[in-house]
């Protein structure tokens, strides 16, 4: 589906650009609540597919990032720092994205053949119903989707908007640490792109099926069902990552960084499996199966298809089995590189660690090839 874009002037400096633009050479940067991720693809010469070129996870200290919002902005801009360093890239254009919750987006129905201008205006005066803010606060986008199914004289307009002070928090602590920010997306669109990558792998591309997007972070595990690419239903539920950090630091004593590098790494007590990491894994696949339980009961869908794990917490060992089982649902965890070639600089035991945590990651480097 073409996408016609369209830019309001004059009311924003950094523009909340989910839309498909020409984009320069750029790597995707995700700040999330415990680690900065960074992913640089390039497109194979034959521009038939990717290449992942690097990545680098940097984590975070506790609570330099709350609730989408930045608190420490030092140490996230360190962590940037950190992270792009590691890259060993000559790159310093990045796209960045805001979490869900800071941007508020409506879908809304104007006029066909609405001349730039006046599209402007129509979306202006639509966006002081449903913003609430004045709009000098705001950093304001919208992206022409199509024709109404129903009315050929109409098209859906995607609204989204962002207090200027959520936009410009995660752009200080870029350009604090030495790069330029060309885009910022919304995290579900980022994680939607990287999941076309993952689409492809499913028989017969998931058609006219739905797939459940389950991003398990580190405090929050978002829903976000897809039927054909688009999202038809979201929901957030409190649970993540600090959840078995605490239980481990709890049962064994320790402290934690302590119990941070045992649940990634490995050397925890031989009990740890049982009475912590299993019901952990129970308890997740149990608010998965309530998610789904929503998704039935508040649209016309019956069935989902298959379901797509993502985030930090996607990479606990058997995840994707407890929540088959439980769900009675194909479970897989997410790798949105299966299908790119790899640089010689990546380790591919590692990546397989690591994927389920760089869709957002993934999604924002995609944005250098979107077309103009």
């Amino acid at each position: 589906m073409a996408l016609n874009t369209i830019m309001i002037k004059g009311n924003f400096d950094i523009p909340l650009d989910f839309l498909h633009t020409k984009t320069p050479p750029l790597c995707g940067v995700d700040i999330s609540a415990s680690s900065v991720k960074i992913v640089e693809l390039s497109e194979q010469a034959d521009k038939k597919g990717y290449v992942l070129e690097r990545y680098a996870i940097e984590s975070l200290p506790k609570d330099a990032v709350s609730d989408g919002n930045i608190n420490n902005l030092d140490a996230v801009s360190e962590g940037v720092r950190r992270a792009w360093k590691r890259l060993s890239t000559r790159i310093k254009n990045v796209s960045v994205a805001l979490p869900a919750a800071a941007v508020i987006s409506k879908k809304i129905m104007l006029p066909a053949g609405l001349r730039e201008e006046d599209m402007e205006y129509q979306v202006e005066s639509e966006a002081n119903q449903y913003i609430p803010f004045a709009l000098e606060e705001v950093n304001l986008d919208f992206q022409v989707i199509g024709p109404v199914a129903t009315n050929p004289d109409e098209v859906e307009v995607l609204l989204a908007a962002s207090r200027k002070a959520n936009v410009e928090d995660r752009v200080a602590a870029v350009q604090m640490a030495g790069l330029k920010t060309i885009v910022v997306d919304v995290e579900p669109y980022a994680a939607e792109s990287a999941f076309d990558q993952i689409r492809t792998q499913l028989p017969n591309g998931a058609l006219d099926q739905c797939v459940a997007l389950v991003d398990i972070g580190d405090n929050v595990m978002n829903v976000n069902i897809l039927r054909n690419g688009t999202s038809v239903y979201t929901r957030d539920q409190q649970i993540g990552g600090a959840q078995l950090t605490q239980q481990i630091q709890s049962k064994f004593g320790l402290s934690a960084e302590e119990a941070d590098a045992g649940k990634r790494n490995g050397g925890l007590p031989d009990n740890y499996e049982s009475d912590v990491l299993m019901p952990f894994l129970e308890n997740l696949a149990t608010e998965v199966t309530r998610a789904l339980q929503f998704f039935f009961t508040s649209t016309q869908y019956n069935e989902v298809s298959y379901i797509v794990l993502a985030g930090g917490c996607a990479a606990l060992a058997g995840l994707d089995d407890v929540v088959a089982t439980r769900t009675q649902v194909n479970s897989l965890v997410a790798n949105p590189f299966a299908q790119m070639t790899l640089s010689s600089r990546i380790k591919a035991r590692q990546l397989q660690v690591d994927a389920p945590a760089l869709m957002i990651a993934c999604g924002l480097a995609l944005r250098r090839f979107d077309p103009s």
